[in-house]
């Protein structure tokens, strides 16, 4: 076989294990040939690829980012490109493609699927919000640089009597927050899926301070949003790629508290250190068998899937199963996270 494969959206801890494993899979194997497209699916629409051997992976493992690159494409451009990606899959001799990414890459590649192209998906999001799969890989490392900076920030919270408003990472879902709240400990966690009153959450940050605690800790996912009139807060529209851009919810939170309680808040904006470094075992561990198990799917020509983790075991799901729906923080799992804060 001839396989493509490719990297599209955000970077992501575990992109170039996943690249390595197809490789390695493809090539020693099953004596296949592998290029990887330049850059996401603007490779593949302007046949921009290199080739992918076993020098080419090597040492990549434990590398964040992907060696391929990455880009994002307006649907419209991708859907006017259809056309000439099935040109280019056949021009270059292509009896699979692996593309690697969340829930707008899937989307695209569902888009392609349908149009005919040999596609099996692999998901990766470190917002862990993929549906089909239990975990998707980047998400421990995100949970273990948030957990990490959580703890270190407390020290500085608690020597200076501060309230510390730390945002992570979680357009939509607060998976992120969630568990890194709950791994350290943190004294609020806000997210997405429940609209916070900023009165109960002075509330609970308060009581700290009135039962002679010195500081406190509040996560806040950067897609969290105030009860509509709870607290005044302008949204920040959508960018060229019809996604919803965040008007700093953690600065915003920080102001209104250190308001409201007389107390010094500060923001700490974790952004895209979450995305970058070293993937942890776990996620290079998950990656590497997403890698083998797309390779396999293609060579039993089970296209139109995707890789998902089901309990312990890979499985595959049909790509629009993916893409229909978001995995959200359920409220018994909030409610977990609040009884041991």
């Amino acid at each position: 076989m001839r396989i493509g494969v490719l990297t599209s959206g955000g970077d992501c801890p575990g992109l170039n294990a996943v690249i390595r494993s197809v490789v390695h899979r493809a090539v020693v194997d099953h004596g296949d040939e592998v290029i990887g497209f330049l850059d996401g699916w603007k490779g593949l629409l302007e046949a921009d690829y290199r080739k992918l051997d076993l020098d080419a992976v090597g040492g990549i493992l434990a590398r964040g980012g992907t060696i391929l690159g990455s880009s994002r494409v307006q649907p419209a451009h991708l859907r006017d490109g259809v056309e000439r990606a099935r040109g280019h899959v056949a021009d270059l001799g292509l009896d699979a493609i692996i593309p690697i990414g969340g829930e707008g890459t899937l989307k695209a590649a569902n888009l392609l699927s349908q149009a005919g192209l040999p596609i099996v998906g692999v998901p990766k999001t470190i917002d862990n919000d993929i549906a089909s799969t239990d975990v998707t890989f980047g998400f421990d490392t995100a949970v273990g640089v948030a957990t990490e900076a959580l703890d270190r920030l407390k020290t500085t919270a608690e020597s200076h009597q501060r309230v510390m408003v730390v945002e992570v990472m979680g357009r939509h879902t607060g998976w992120i927050a969630l568990h890194s709240g709950m791994a350290a400990g943190a004294h609020a966690i806000v997210v997405p899926e429940r609209p916070f009153d900023i009165d109960e959450l002075t509330a609970i940050v308060g009581e700290r301070f009135s039962a002679g605690k010195r500081f406190a800790i509040v996560v806040v996912a950067e897609g969290a949003k105030p009860r509509p009139g709870s607290m005044e807060f302008k949204e920040g529209g959508t960018d060229m790629y019809g996604h919803e851009r965040f008007a700093g919810i953690g600065n915003r939170l920080a102001v209104e508290l250190e308001h409201r309680l007389g107390k010094e808040a500060r923001p700490v904006i974790l952004g895209h250190v979450q995305r970058g470094g070293t993937p942890t075992a776990y996620d290079r561990v998950l990656a590497t068998r997403f890698g083998w198990h797309a390779v396999e799917a293609a060579h039993r020509g089970e296209f139109g899937m995707l890789t998902a983790l089901r309990g312990t075991d890979i499985e595959m799901v049909p790509l629009a199963e993916a893409t229909s729906t978001l995995k959200t923080v359920p409220a018994e799992r909030y409610a977990e996270a609040q009884t041991v804060l």
